[in-house]
């Protein structure tokens, strides 16, 4: 297949936006995948800030750290990502050139406990407003469970009405595969 899959899609994105010393987050640690990811792009002198409200994930995603050598480019936050704004550093604000969600519920754990739109669209707006131009936010939307139906349908409904001058928005899906396969939504600050 030559079209990219989602998840290697997402990848892609971020390795075309992140270098060395930058700083981004992982707003969804989930089991820390792309937390090492983005850890590995930014470097020794970069950060990765990553968020999430089950100690399960932030245990697992402290392990995977530890394993690859990374965990001293990650601060980790056992809070939901609409609180980013509050806890990445002032001296950041302005300087966050990516961030990933993986939304929906954490693959193996408690299928109750799943992301919300409202809160998912506050840290968008937040991101917005403290990334660099040209950042870019990834949401990769799981929405073949209720919760994640009604997530997308807000995202969707959200991002769509983003003002073109502020962001640009992409949508990549397959749209003939069954069993809603998740998808990506892109927004790439002006």
């Amino acid at each position: 297949m030559r079209l990219d899959r989602i998840l290697p899609y997402a990848k892609k994105l971020l390795e075309k936006t992140i270098t060395s010393s930058d700083v981004v987050v992982d707003a969804t640690l989930g089991n820390g995948h792309d937390t090492v990811f983005m850890a590995n792009l930014v470097g020794e002198n970069g950060t990765v800030y990553g968020f999430d409200v089950q100690e399960d994930a932030i245990r697992t995603s402290i392990d995977r750290l530890k394993q690859h050598g990374l965990a001293d480019r990650v601060t980790i936050f056992h809070n939901g990502h609409e609180e980013l704004s509050n806890l990445i550093p002032k001296e950041h604000h302005g300087k966050v050139k990516a961030a990933i969600f993986n939304l929906g519920y954490l693959p193996g754990s408690d299928k109750s406990v799943v992301t919300r739109p409202e809160t998912t669209i506050s840290a968008i707006e937040q991101l917005l407003k403290i990334m660099v131009p040209e950042g870019i936010i990834i949401l990769v939307i799981y929405h073949g469970h209720t919760e994640g139906a009604v997530e997308r349908d807000a995202l969707l409904s959200y991002c769509q009405d983003i003002d073109q001058k502020c962001a640009h928005v992409l949508q990549y899906r397959f749209i003939n595969q069954q069993n809603n396969p998740p998808f990506i939504v892109a927004i790439e600050k002006r």
